[in-house]
């Protein structure tokens, strides 16, 4: 078996406009709508810290100063807490500072668009035989174990493999996501794959979601890609393309996930994920299913 570092880093897209939840967005990003009350961006940097990252690398993009005032301390309020003897809610406040090394890269505004940008404004701050993690800002996950430790192990148990989380969606979905396909006669090994197909197109219903174990030659692939001008699906530079360009002389592996994938994205799957994460949490859950109850529909 191939030796190789244990992931101790973890990039996470942070860098989108948030247009489909204006004017919410006008002046925060999306990924500080809060599920209850966390901010999705935390649930991700914690499944991370969770998994046994220590480094956080978030891409993100002018007027996103308060996705790193959250992840900073905040003096006032934490004096304000602790005279008025608030001391649960100090400690949750102390701990968002303190959970993990958070550092901020700025997308630019030259580069494409597409979800694999933000891998190329992280270029310099991964070494060229280093694994790492790579998040979609705006999806999250329930699960027992947390996701990212789930492909951390898979990747290990693959001699260090390229890993994609996978779950299947509808047939009707499948448009909205990057569609894997397995090759013949294997569980997991990814043979092709296509961005944002058509449900006559699509080789399954294996639907990739924001969760990856990389390596740098794929940052190296949409590098290329980049400057050969040889974009994807409506102009977009997509982390698909590297992935299966990268899959036609090394293993890529498809891991489905134990756990429910949840994407934020628009209002209706974002509410959705608010009320199934309200339903799992044990302070609040028995009492909001209750309330559920209550409700009438036509």
């Amino acid at each position: 078996m191939a030796k190789f570092s244990p992931i101790k880093k973890a990039v996470i897209a942070a860098a989108g406009y948030g247009t489909r939840f204006l004017p919410a967005t006008k002046n925060q990003p999306k990924e500080m709508l809060p599920i209850i009350d966390k901010p999705i961006i935390q649930y991700l940097v914690e499944e991370a810290i969770d998994s046994g990252i220590e480094d956080i690398i978030l891409v993100t993009r002018h007027g996103h100063s308060a996705m790193e005032n959250h992840f900073d301390s905040n003096y006032e309020l934490e004096v304000m807490l602790e005279t008025q003897g608030k001391m649960e809610l100090l400690e949750k406040v102390r701990r968002v500072s303190q959970m993990a090394n958070v550092v901020y890269v700025r997308q630019r505004k030259h580069l494409p668009y597409g979800n694999g940008t933000p891998l190329l404004t992280v270029k310099d701050l991964i070494s060229q035989n280093e694994r790492f993690v790579y998040m979609f800002g705006d999806d999250l996950v329930l699960s027992k174990k947390p996701c990212t430790k789930q492909i951390i192990d898979y990747s290990d148990k693959k001699d260090g493999a390229v890993i994609a989380a996978v779950q299947e969606v509808p047939l009707e979905e499948v448009k909205r996501y990057g569609i894997y396909k397995i090759a013949e006669g294997s569980n997991d090994k990814v043979e092709n794959a296509i961005e944002k197909p058509s449900p006559e197109e699509a080789p399954s219903r294996l639907a990739q979601f924001g969760r990856f174990v990389l390596n740098y030659e794929i940052i190296n692939v949409l590098n290329k890609n980049y400057k050969e001008g040889k974009l994807g699906k409506d102009g977009e530079l997509w982390l698909t393309d590297a992935i299966i360009s990268y899959a036609q002389k090394n293993p890529v592996y498809a891991a489905k996930i134990d756990g429910e994938w949840m994407t934020t994205g628009d209002p209706l799957r974002y509410m959705q994920a608010q009320v199934k994460f309200a339903l799992a949490r044990e302070d609040i859950g028995k009492s909001f299913a209750e309330f559920l109850k209550t409700l009438k529909f036509d």
